[in-house]
């Protein structure tokens, strides 16, 4: 299985700056795509920001031109770069990996979550 592992959250004040990491371990046959997603008390889970292997990347409308997502691809690690941060960005954010494993199947892994908050 793939094991992630998140770390740079944090507390922040608002129009600050964070760079959040996740690195991926265990067995990985590929990666089609690692990314961040996030949940917010009473709200759902939601795309954050993606990246293929390719370098290609996806942007929730919300966090476009604040964040930038980025990839070492030798390394299985994802980085997330949060600037001009606001109140509404205050949330548990999630590292993602689409990645084919042991088992040869495509499968969403997921990491344990970093809390985010952002302050006035």
């Amino acid at each position: 299985q793939v094991h992630l592992v998140e770390s740079g959250g944090g507390l922040v004040q608002a129009g600050g700056s964070l760079r959040l990491s996740c690195a991926a371990s265990g067995i990985i046959f590929s990666i089609n795509s690692m990314g961040w997603y996030r949940q917010a008390p009473g709200k759902q889970r939601e795309l954050v920001a993606t990246i293929t292997t390719g370098g290609n990347t996806n942007y929730a409308d919300s966090v476009k031109g604040r964040f930038t997502i980025s990839r070492d691809n030798a390394k299985n690690t994802v980085y997330l770069q949060m600037n001009s941060l606001k109140s509404e960005d205050t949330a548990v954010y999630y590292c993602n990996a689409y990645a084919k494993s042991i088992n040869w199947s495509l499968s969403n892994y997921w990491g344990q979550g970093t809390q985010v908050t952002v302050s006035s």
